[in-house]
This record gives structure tokens, sequence and C-alpha cells, in this order.
């Protein structure tokens, strides 16, 4: 997808809709700092928000996929505007049969200090995790620390699994380093029943000369779970 493409639709259709960053983030249950980053080239929606972003305000989903436009004077370019009817036409086929083939629940946070905006998408087969946005609304934390890293855990029973590592950025404060993280897990489980039973987790460190002084954890919570 083309993010620079996509975030200026986002920025247009809030703007046509007389909307402020945070009423487009209530419409789509997401926060605002996730809108922000949107429209500033920082990140992207996940197929679950886009799909709610074009059911919200009647867009084709096809004009958020980077379909290029064609100028169609010339029957050689008529041609290659059939050519991508029809593969307009197959995309969307695919898309609906994954719309029907997969489900899509929330991620939340258990942890007051921080909010996730994430999704799993999971059918009988297999299951993906998401995780486009953490925001932290804690105390207020502006040190520059010399290094900080996040990852994602799984905990069952007294057994701990890495799921996933977040690029590490030296020198930064937590928001800064907050505004470029984001977690994409694919056929992270053969099926979504093992959620009800396992502990999972992210993970954020923060040092200072070498030795780790500021530890989060942030439980994550599977809203509408899957069994469900």
């Amino acid at each position: 997808m083309n993010q620079e493409k996509i975030s200026k639709i986002i920025k247009d259709i809030r703007k046509e809709n007389n909307l402020t960053q945070r009423e487009l983030a209530q419409k789509l249950n997401v926060t605002y700092q996730a809108v922000s980053k949107w429209e500033n080239e920082k990140n992207i929606p996940d197929i679950a928000i886009l799909k709610k972003i074009s059911e919200e305000f009647n867009i084709d989903i096809s004009l958020l996929l980077d379909t290029p436009k064609v100028n169609k004077n010339s029957l050689f370019k008529r041609f290659i505007l059939f050519l991508i009817f029809i593969v307009v036409i197959i995309i969307v086929m695919l898309f609906a049969f994954r719309e029907d083939d997969f489900s899509f629940k929330k991620i939340g946070s258990l942890c007051d200090s921080f909010n996730i905006t994430g999704s799993i998408a999971f059918n009988k087969d297999k299951s993906s995790i998401y995780i486009s946005d953490i925001d932290y609304c804690g105390e207020e934390d502006t040190y520059v620390y010399n290094k900080i890293t996040c990852s994602l855990y799984e905990k069952h029973d007294s057994k701990v699994v890495l799921v996933s590592d977040c690029e590490e950025v030296e020198n930064t404060t937590l928001d800064n380093y907050l505004e470029s993280v984001s977690i994409n897990v694919n056929d992270y489980k053969s099926t979504c029943n093992l959620y009800r039973e396992n502990d999972i987790y992210i993970e954020i460190n923060a040092y200072k000369d070498g030795d780790r002084i500021t530890k989060f954890n942030i439980p994550l919570e599977f809203k509408d779970n899957c069994l469900e």
C-alpha cells in the first residue's frame, strides 16, 4: 500500500467532513495520536481500520489500494484501463473472500499507562497479530534514554516465549520511540483458540549508561475473545 497516498486520503476525508483528528479517532475507535501518525506518514492503518474507513465514509476500498490512474484518450490506454479494471475486480473478489474468511478482533491494553491500537486477524487455519500504535499516557517522561527496546512475549504457565522484537533506538525519549513502534506477527498461531489460555504482553526497557533503569510490562487484552 502507498503510505503517502493513504495519508492524503485520510486527511482529505477528515477535512471534507469537518472533523478534528480527535473526532475522527473517536469514529474509528483509535487514539488521536494514531490519526496524527497516519496523516504525517509515520504509520498506516491496519486492514481492519481501512475497511472501517471505507464503510464509514462510503469510500471504494480500491482507492486505498495503489491502483494507478490511466488516461483514456488512446486505444492503447483504453486497453490498459480494461486490464486494470479486470485486476481491480480480481482484487475486490479476493478481498471479499478474505473478509468472509477472516475475522478481526481488537487488541487493547490492561495497563493504565498505555493505550494500544491493534487487531487479530484469524480464521480456522491461522491467526496474525498487528499492533499499529502504542501510546504512553502515564506520568510525563521527557528523559532522553541511551537506548530503548520493545518486545512482544507470550507466557503460558511458567514458560515465556519471545514472539517479536521491535527496532532498538538510541538517544531518544519514550514518546519519540513509541511513535515509530509497530508490531506485525504473521502466522502467529495455527488457531485462535489459545488466546484464552495465554498471557501475552509487551515489555519496554529503557537504558542509561548500559543499565536498565525503566521497565514497562504491558499485558494485552483481546477484546471479544476469538472463542466468542
